[in-house]
């Protein structure tokens, strides 16, 4: 085993990437201080608290250590003194030997006789830790399929109802909801162990609701028709006028409940960021609201909760389908998506395989391409001489064969 196994091997599991995040932020560090102190940049370290990568080696062990929580500190137990029994002297020691007087029984007072003994109360049951995945002896373990439809059917009719106010578009929500739940199934060894997985499913839903290409869909161009009650038609119109980013942020701190920290995880933006688009946000609401104008902000986020779930409520949103059907939607599109991508690297073999063996196994050059000619092609070969180069081929043959006279030398 090599050094580095060794070393992942000795390194506690780091807890999921919300946890990180809060963990950081818990000990007030920033993303350039972690970065700084574990030799990687900044945009690394959003990179681990979001879930794309994890660090590993050397810089797991200092990233974990860095955000592992404080130990809780035990309280010291103080034993008391002890105390060492006087010693006994030989006086004291006759005069205990020698009894004391005991008075007549008529002298002491009537005491009622004791009562029994009551019985000791039963000791309670012990509680099943669900956090720490501890269970009861008599606790039946629940299946996968079981697990799903249980947060399933607990979570999905309020998400989609969440969606909508996101959205603006009923089918679109609904859609939304059930296409997370089918990739939620499609992973559902990572979800089931995540620390909230109805906020997976949730950031799941927002992103692909959010999606600009739905715009290019003729269904979803347009939103849905808005509430008729005046208020509520308010806040609708309120709501869709902000961008994507701070209409989510403002859903999910004041419409769902989640605090500050772990708003801005789930939106993946830095927590000063999410307070800007929270605070923008509320006054943007508030122009359309007059009842948000002069409230402060305590009273803003508690009667935002009230406005917004009481919209959410009263709107009529399509019910999901029953969690089997999605269960065994995603099935059969992942089934249907892995013979696709298995005839793919088929077809591509096949064509690849045709190309070698048709293609040319040497150079050939290529052929110009022919030209049209009219008349009577040129004639071919030496032409015909004229005067000058008669008269030039005269005067060459009548010289020497070995050159001019002019080069041979002459004996004086």
């Amino acid at each position: 085993m090599t050094r580095s196994t060794t070393d992942e091997a000795a390194v506690p599991p780091l807890p999921s990437p919300k946890e990180r995040r809060r963990l950081r932020e818990a000990k007030s560090l920033s993303e350039e201080e972690v970065a700084a102190a574990v030799g990687v940049t900044r945009a690394t370290v959003r990179s681990w608290e979001t879930g794309r990568t994890s660090p590993r080696g050397r810089k797991r062990a200092l990233y974990a250590k860095l955000i592992a929580p404080e130990p809780a500190v035990k309280p010291e137990v103080v034993k008391p003194p002890v105390v060492k029994p006087p010693a006994v002297t030989p006086e004291a020691a006759a005069a205990a030997a020698v009894p004391e007087a005991v008075p007549e029984a008529t002298d002491l007072p009537e005491t009622p006789p004791a009562a029994p003994p009551a019985d000791p109360p039963p000791a309670p049951a012990p509680i099943s830790d669900t956090r720490s995945g501890a269970e009861a002896p008599d606790e039946r373990r629940v299946s996968p399929a079981e697990a799903f439809d249980e947060l399933y059917a607990r979570t999905a009719p309020g998400l989609v109802r969440q969606t909508y106010l996101l959205t603006g578009r009923r089918a679109l929500a609904r859609e939304s909801v059930e296409r997370a739940f089918e990739l939620a199934w499609q992973r559902w060894p990572e979800v089931a162990v995540d620390r909230d997985p109805a906020g997976w499913v949730r950031a799941a839903a927002y992103e692909y609701a959010m999606s600009p290409w739905h715009r290019l869909r003729r269904t979803h161009r347009q939103p849905d028709a808005p509430p008729t009650e005046p208020g509520k038609r308010a806040l609708f119109d309120a709501l869709l006028d902000l961008p994507p980013a701070y209409r989510r942020t403002l859903l999910l701190y004041d419409g769902v409940g989640l605090d500050l920290p772990e708003t801005a995880a789930e939106t993946e933006a830095s927590t000063p960021a999410a307070a800007g688009r929270l605070m923008t946000a509320r006054a943007a609401v508030a122009e359309r609201l007059p009842e948000l104008a002069d409230a402060a902000p305590a009273e803003q986020s508690a009667l935002l909760h009230d406005r917004i779930g009481g919209l959410a409520r009263a709107e009529h949103v399509p019910v999901p389908r029953p969690a089997r059907a999605v269960r065994t939607g995603s099935e059969n599109k992942a089934r249907l998506w892995t013979r696709a991508a298995v005839a793919g690297v088929a077809l591509l073999i096949a064509v690849t395989g045709l190309t070698l063996h048709t293609a040319p196994t040497h150079y050939e050059p290529p052929i110009s391409p022919p030209e049209r000619v009219g008349g009577v092609p040129p004639r071919g070969g030496p032409q015909k001489l004229t005067a000058q180069d008669l008269k030039l081929q005269k005067s060459l043959s009548e010289q020497l064969a070995h050159g001019p006279e002019r080069l041979v030398p002459r004996l004086e």
